[in-house]
């Protein structure tokens, strides 16, 4: 398995609005994004920080729901 690249809120941010996700809004340095699907919305805060922890940001991965691999270099 790949490892995860170093990415800053930003460009975690970049990657959930091209799937689906939409700005909902921010407060202080953390940005919530959302995703309505049938059922339910997914929300899931990105702290908005030049390099972002790899474990912020595999929690991230597992709120969003997304592949792994999208977030991989």
């Amino acid at each position: 398995m790949p490892k995860l690249r170093s990415l800053s809120g930003r460009e975690v941010r970049s990657i959930l609005e091209a799937n689906a996700f939409v700005f909902v809004s921010q407060s202080g340095s953390h940005m919530k994004m959302q995703r309505k699907l049938e059922a339910a919305t997914v929300t899931v805060i990105v702290p908005d920080h030049k390099e972002m922890k790899i474990g912020t940001l595999t929690s991230i991965i597992r709120q969003s729901g997304l592949s792994r691999e999208l977030f991989e270099s």
